[in-house]
């Protein structure tokens, strides 16, 4: 139902990502400490509308269509505003671009998949790509301003980001490769063979032959 609490979370996650974008046009070291904290709070959400839908059993359709969306939105926004603010530039967008071309093909595949009633489980491998591109994303929303606590933050965040390219070309691959194996499953039947119309002769046909 819409009014479970994992919709909500996931309702939630997608209401922050306009606060996020605000954030990123206010000046000083504050703002990016408090974009900081509204990621990790998106982060948290994601995480918990998963487990109490599982926990309560309160799994829908709503909610298994949302929290992809969700997911995406949040990483594809975020990616898109570290490049407008010149957080990421020049050889470090490749990254990024690798990682939102992921996440279109994984999305039309896992909808071709779906109209085949094909269930994509997620790889113990692309769970650890999430994370660390979700850590990767957030040393580079405090970027400069992290030096205090962790020197060389940016430098990190690019490093996280470029590891979780690598893995997003590994997970990419096996998701191409299953929607592969699956694509004459999706494929409509054949038409059937039209009969042949010339008539086999009798038995008396063929003893008058021979």
């Amino acid at each position: 139902m819409v009014t479970s609490v994992p919709n909500i979370l996931t309702f939630s996650r997608i209401g922050l990502i306009p606060l996020l974008v605000a954030l990123f046009w206010l000046p000083g070291e504050g703002a990016r400490w408090a974009a900081l904290a509204i990621f990790i709070l998106a982060g948290i959400t994601d995480y918990l509308d998963g487990y109490l839908a599982r926990a309560w059993r309160e799994q829908s359709q709503l909610g298994a269509l949302l929290d992809p969306i969700a997911d995406k939105l949040l990483v594809s926004t975020t990616l898109f505003l570290l490049a407008a603010f010149d957080r990421i530039g020049g050889l470090t967008l490749l990254p990024a671009i690798l990682i939102l071309c992921r996440e279109i093909l994984v999305s039309g595949l896992r909808e071709f998949l779906a109209g085949i009633e094909v269930r994509v489980p997620v790889s113990t491998l692309a769970k650890w790509k999430t994370t660390i591109q979700m850590i990767a994303i957030g040393f580079l929303i405090v970027g400069d301003a992290g030096d205090v606590i962790v020197p060389h933050t940016t430098e990190i965040g690019i490093v996280g980001l470029w590891a979780a390219a690598v893995l997003t070309l590994v997970t990419g691959y096996d998701y191409l490769r299953l929607g592969f194996r699956h694509l004459d499953a999706g494929a409509p039947p054949a038409p059937p063979k039209p009969k042949s119309s010339a008539k086999r002769p009798v038995n008396g046909a063929k003893a008058a032959n021979s």
